[in-house]
């Protein structure tokens, strides 16, 4: 089978005979950014490459210009996945120990961006894995590069400065995936400005998973986007957080309950504020 948003534990042992499966550890901790790394090197699912966010998903930083995780140039991210035995052919399995909000959905959304649809986060992620008595493996692994070739789909991005053309624009929906504290401004641990982009509602991107950190039913997710969307389809609704990583978990959740491609603001919260003459609201 050809699995395009969410695959589970069980389905994923039964594509390990596949030759085409590629399956990406995605873990990576914020407070520690080697931690994931490490981990992986501990223990991991057989066959599994390491993608590091900030080295493998991201480009270089540029104070004052750029947020936390700026959008990789697709020739060097292309150039990457094919050293990770990537190719059209593939069929990708992404996972990372926080349910697909960290990593794991930053390459889900990243694969689609360049026009491969063969990806699927692992529900449940690592956790499920160990829990379901998985077999693991130690060290580094290595595949046989291959050729990717991208076909950018730039419609999946909006810019900062065609967002901030249409924060009045009543056919752009708009939605914050942070903690409610970090949306209405009353505390803000990371970026040096709290607030949330104007006109943007709220939905925090733990919504989309159930208390085990597996994602809820298709159906349910269905039912909560289309009551959050109202008249908007998903092509004309963005979704943001602090960086742009935990947004492509809405995204991915979009995908998954069969209402097609939201938008994302990649650079997102921390790089709206880089530019001051930006407007930023507070509260509900």
């Amino acid at each position: 089978m050809i699995y395009t948003t969410l695959i589970s534990v069980a389905e994923l042992k039964t594509e390990f005979a596949d030759s085409r499966l590629v399956i990406v550890d995605c873990r990576f901790s914020l407070e520690d950014t080697d931690l994931g790394r490490q981990q992986y090197l501990e223990s991991h699912i057989p066959g599994a490459v390491y993608a590091h966010l900030d080295e493998d998903l991201c480009s270089a930083i540029i104070p004052g210009t750029t947020g936390r995780h700026p959008m990789p140039e697709a020739q060097i991210l292309s150039t990457k996945l094919g050293s990770w035995g990537i190719d059209s052919s593939s069929k990708v399995v992404v996972y990372d120990a926080a349910g697909g909000a960290m990593a794991a959905s930053r390459l889900w959304w990243l694969l689609g961006w360049l026009g491969h649809y063969s990806v699927a986060v692992l529900d449940g992620g690592w956790q499920a894995w160990i829990d379901s008595g998985g077999p693991t493996r130690a060290g580094e692994e290595k595949r046989s590069s291959r050729s990717f070739f991208p076909r950018v789909r730039p419609a999946r991005l909006i810019e900062s400065d065609d967002l901030q053309r249409r924060l009045n624009d009543p056919g752009l929906l708009l939605i914050d995936s942070r903690a409610e504290e970090r949306y209405q401004g009353l505390i803000e641990p990371i970026d040096p400005v709290a607030g949330h982009i104007p006109g943007a509602i709220l939905f925090p991107h733990e919504s989309v998973l159930d208390a085990s950190g597996f994602f809820l039913p298709r159906e349910q997710l269905k039912d909560q986007f289309k009551h959050l969307f109202g008249t908007h389809s998903a092509r004309n609704t963005v979704f943001y957080c602090g960086s742009g990583i935990t947004a492509a978990q809405n995204i991915l959740a979009v995908a998954h309950a069969g209402l097609g491609d939201a938008r994302l603001y990649a650079g997102s919260w921390s790089e709206w504020i880089t530019d001051p003459s930006r407007p930023i609201a507070t509260g509900k």
